[in-house]
């Protein structure tokens, strides 16, 4: 049997993880609204191209928040030379995806750059609301049950 407090010192031990996948369940419900409009808008390569825009965001948080956690256990000097040439790095990857792709006949280049610059941005403000700034709870705020107010009949 789990202790509580193991189990919140656990969740907080990788607060990037821990944010970087609260983001991708973020992308992950946002993407059919994104997907649809895609479709309306531009049709099946208007589609195509934002779902290979959607997977290069939500993989590109999750690849920063793994650079992250595994530079950190090892030193606050290569923590901060991971972080830049772990960006270098995947924006070379974008850059390498799209190179080969964007001639295609099936890829639209508006829905593309929309959702790659606008889903980054939106998942980063949107996130802002649930990460916490403390060191109590270092990576989300903690969820608080509501209780109901009862009225009391006095």
């Amino acid at each position: 049997m789990t202790n509580n407090n193991d189990a919140a010192s656990n969740s907080h031990d990788a607060p990037e993880r821990e944010v970087a996948t609260d983001i991708f369940r973020r992308g992950l419900i946002i993407s059919p609204v994104l997907l649809l409009l895609a479709l309306i808008f531009w049709g099946l390569s208007g589609l195509s191209s934002s779902a290979v825009a959607l997977g290069i965001v939500l993989a590109n948080f999750l690849a920063g928040a793994w650079i992250i956690d595994w530079a950190v256990k090892i030193s606050p000097q290569l923590l901060m030379s991971a972080v830049l040439g772990g960006f270098v790095f995947r924006m070379g990857v974008i850059t390498a995806t799209v190179l080969p792709i964007r001639n295609q006949t099936w890829f639209e280049i508006m829905p593309f750059a929309l959702v790659l610059i606008f889903l980054h941005l939106g998942l980063l403000i949107w996130e802002t609301r649930y990460v916490s700034a403390t060191l109590k709870y270092p990576g989300l705020k903690p969820r608080v049950k509501r209780q109901k107010r009862k009225k009391s009949l006095d």
